[in-house]
């Protein structure tokens, strides 16, 4: 596809040099995912499960009372997705009792709750309506609030944190109709003007675009004098003059959510509300969403625990040949993987909101496995649903009612949840940003023996560092706890959970010796076997939940909250995920990977062509891209700010 004229042409090199600078590149703290990827299973880091204070969890609960009345006695679903809006006076509901402000500090007029309780309030909000969720978690999660809260001057936040407390809905501008995860081609523009920066560009899928008093927009300063320039976070007043909110989209989920094409010409921005350096916006938006990224998860969390309760309701309720369909194993099989599932994964979520209050621990990795975790395990609960319910889960509550049953909107959770395996980093895009992550320590020792730039001596002195790290590395893959039978006894009460937690120490070998035998394999190839990458950060998905779910059972025992369930719901998803974990561990090495690629060069070339011939395309007219050159905008303006 080639570049637009105002767009800037990148190679593949440059793009993933971008990428490369935008990350965090150092490691602080420790971090039970990075080691576990590097076959270190460092239960310590996560057992005991973190606790929070007292006063934490006082606030968070009297807010998540408030929060449960207003969802049971304001919030209407079936209106939403029947108008495809959330009412204003909902909106303004959410104001008054301080959602908009969960996680900005008291000072600033906001509510500060922890991490984990404003993904509890998410979960909660989420499953009165989920377009209600995406609307708050924008905000919050990845709008004004969050970046200004890590990188903003103490005056940014004197002016604009009070207002998103109360009053002003805020969006995130990244993404442009030609950019998705590749920002290296970011074509909107802030240009220097005395005092100023003036913006130029479009941006595509902006949420809560429609109604936003502020945004979050990510421009490119061209490099001049005295600017050093880059992809720099600036905070716009939506309703600057030059800016149009030229569309609101339209989706097959989240019927609520306000999310638009905004049009920049000409718009002037203070320089007094660029959000640190120039040149630092995409590690801006990366760090921001270290943490931003748990509100999805949680979420799936709250879709998890309802499709349970329709699953078991309907299935004691339905008969077939003589006694209630969750009897029969074919469905009581589905009901035991939402059971489980939901268990581990309200765990994965709960450890690493924790661990994030605590700012103990380093969760970059953690939050990315529960965002990419949460979001497949979700999608799959709710299919899993609408096909216990059969017929009714695929007819809409609407007509479920108007023939005199239960308005159970199953379907609409399937399309609703559709959407998280592509927000805030696309599963394929999830698998690439972890598996850089996992194999960092890899790359810091002997990164420049596979990177063709460097010089001879480059690679000679790094050839002899690799020795010494993998001289001392590699021995310890070899045998570990995993291997004694009384490793991890405490976990063996009325249902042994140790066994499991032997299997994930064992596994996280296993996995560090693959993707080492994978580098050496392929080295500077390495980063094309986008296959091989996914199975390894699945792997590693996995070897998480089983222990956050075990680590959460026995935290629930000796808390005296349901540990004897708890304890059986782990198990059972810690035997589901090991049949998920040995079948990866096969496909690592047999699967059709070379196959597909040159399946695909076919399918490209058109050698396939005849194979798509006997069918109608009812796709309209018009470009693969909407044309986003700059300039006044000539459509009308649908921002809608909601006062």
């Amino acid at each position: 596809m080639s570049a637009t004229p105002h767009q800037p042409t990148v190679t593949e090199r440059e793009a993933r040099q971008v990428a490369e600078a935008a990350r965090e590149q150092d490691w602080r703290k420790p971090s039970f995912a990075k080691e576990l990827f590097l076959g270190r299973f460092r239960l310590d880091l996560i057992h005991p499960h973190p606790m929070p204070a007292e006063d934490d969890v006082q606030r968070g609960e009297e807010f998540l009372a408030k929060l449960r009345d207003f969802c049971e006695t304001k919030i209407d679903s079936a209106r939403i997705e029947r108008e495809a809006q959330i009412p204003d006076e909902v909106i303004d509901g959410l104001k008054d009792i301080g959602a908009l402000g969960m996680k900005i500090d008291t000072k600033y007029g906001g509510l500060g709750l922890t991490q984990v309780y404003y993904n509890k309030a998410l979960a909660l909000v989420g499953s009165a309506s989920p377009a209600i969720g995406a609307l708050l978690s924008a905000h919050q999660s990845i709008g004004v609030p969050q970046p200004l809260k890590l990188f903003g001057t103490q005056e940014q936040k004197d002016v604009f944190l009070p207002r998103c407390a109360r009053t002003d809905i805020s969006a995130f501008l990244l993404t442009e109709p030609d950019v998705g995860s590749d920002p290296a081609r970011l074509a909107t523009s802030a240009v220097p003007d005395g005092d100023d920066y003036v913006l130029d560009g479009v941006k595509l899928w902006t949420t809560n675009g429609v109604v936003a008093d502020l945004l979050v927009v990510m421009a490119r300063v061209p490099k001049s004098e005295g600017h050093k320039g880059g992809i720099t976070a600036f905070v716009v007043e939506a309703g600057s003059e030059g800016i149009t909110v030229e569309n609101r989209n339209a989706f097959m989920g989240l019927r609520g959510l306000e999310n638009g094409v905004t049009r920049f010409h000409q718009v002037r921005v203070p320089a007094a509300n660029r959000i640190g350096p120039e040149g630092a916006g995409l590690k801006i938006a990366l760090t921001t969403l270290n943490t931003g990224r748990l509100s999805l998860p949680a979420m799936c969390v709250g879709a998890g625990k309802w499709c349970l309760k329709i699953a078991r309701e309907w299935s004691a309720a339905r008969e077939q040949w003589g006694k209630p369909v969750a009897l029969h194993e074919a469905v009581g099989s589905k009901i035991s993987f939402i059971a489980a599932t939901t268990f581990a994964l309200e765990a994965v979520v709960d450890l690493s909101s924790q661990m994030a209050d605590e700012n103990r621990n380093d969760i970059r990795i953690e939050a990315a496995l529960a965002k990419l975790y949460g979001s497949e395990m979700g999608c799959l609960m709710a299919d899993e649903l609408v096909q216990i319910r059969g017929g009714r889960g695929f007819e809409t509550a609407e007509s479920l009612a108007a023939r005199g049953e239960r308005a159970v909107p199953a379907e609409q959770i399937l399309r609703d949840l559709r959407i998280n395996r592509i927000f805030e980093g696309s599963t394929e895009i999830m698998h690439l940003l972890i598996a850089r992550e996992a194999v960092d320590a890899h790359l810091s020792v002997a990164g420049d023996l596979i990177d063709p730039d460097k010089s001879l001596s480059d690679k000679a002195k790094a050839g002899a560092n690799a020795g010494v790290f993998y001289a001392k590395w590699l021995p310890k893959l070899v045998a570990g706890p995993g291997q004694l039978p009384r490793s991890y006894g405490e976990f063996n009460r009325h249902v042994d959970l140790s066994s499991h937690l032997r299997y994930v120490e064992r596994s996280a070998r296993k996995l560090a010796r693959s993707t080492f035998y994978a580098m050496s394999r392929w080295q500077g190839r390495m980063e094309t076997k986008q296959g091989f990458l996914g199975r390894i950060v699945d792997i590693g998905a996995e070897l998480f939940a089983m222990s956050a779910a075990c680590v959460r059972a026995e935290h629930l025992r000796l808390t005296g909250q349901h540990g004897r369930q708890a304890y059986q719901l782990a198990d059972a998803f810690c035997r589901q995920s090991r049949i998920r974990v040995d079948e990866l561990f096969g496909r690592l090495w047999s699967n059709t990977d070379d196959l597909d690629r040159k399946v695909v060069k076919g399918v490209l070339a058109g050698t396939y062509e005849w194979l798509e011939q006997g069918v109608i395309d009812p796709s309209g007219e018009g470009p693969w891209i909407a044309d986003a050159t700059p300039g006044p905008s000539r459509k009308e303006n649908v921002h809608r700010p909601i006062r």
